[in-house]
């Protein structure tokens, strides 16, 4: 009889672990999307700042004269800055969970235009700045230069280099 209770103790050991286990991994399963939403969120805003500091730099600059130049610190925890010196633009691309805006509908903040695409529970959020009176040049160059997410900052050295020509180099 007494061989017959430490069984019975140690089903119920295993029944109460296994169903902690449960309770775990449910409430994992609900907590960590919303979680990853929010680290979203904040990744976003940080990067539409990080644009709006790229373009007071480019704006700063263009007025200043030849041979001028400023230091930009980029750190890019998520998502690709790209830099289309041959259409005069400035991107930031990125996926996440967390729909920063309406999807399909782009909006206007600061000059900079927010796209939202929707592809199922995943959101692409475009952030895009055009320079339409400013020739953009990555080294010198008319090209796509894409800086993909990481962990050391990007020195990004944006210069006047006369007229309005504006080029931006990596350091």
């Amino acid at each position: 009889m007494l061989s017959k209770k430490k069984g019975q103790v140690w089903i119920e050991t295993v029944t109460y672990t296994m169903i902690a286990f449960v309770l775990i991994a449910l409430v994992i399963g609900f907590a960590r999307p919303k979680i990853e939403e929010i680290q979203d969120q904040a990744i976003i805003e940080q990067s539409l700042k990080i644009i709006k500091e790229m373009d007071l730099k480019i704006q700063e600059i263009s007025e200043t004269g030849e041979g001028n130049k400023r230091k930009v610190e980029l750190t890019i925890k998520k998502g690709e800055l790209r830099i289309d010196s041959s259409n005069d633009t400035l991107f930031f691309i990125m996926e996440g969970r967390y729909m920063y805006s309406q999807p399909g509908q782009s909006y206007m903040d600061g000059g900079i235009n927010i796209t939202t695409t929707e592809q199922g529970k995943v959101y692409t959020i475009t952030f895009e700045k055009k320079y339409e009176n400013l020739d953009l040049k990555f080294s010198n160059e008319e090209e796509l230069k894409k800086l993909p997410r990481g962990t050391t900052p990007y020195e990004l050295f944006i210069s006047n280099e006369g007229g309005d020509v504006i080029n931006l180099q990596l350091g």
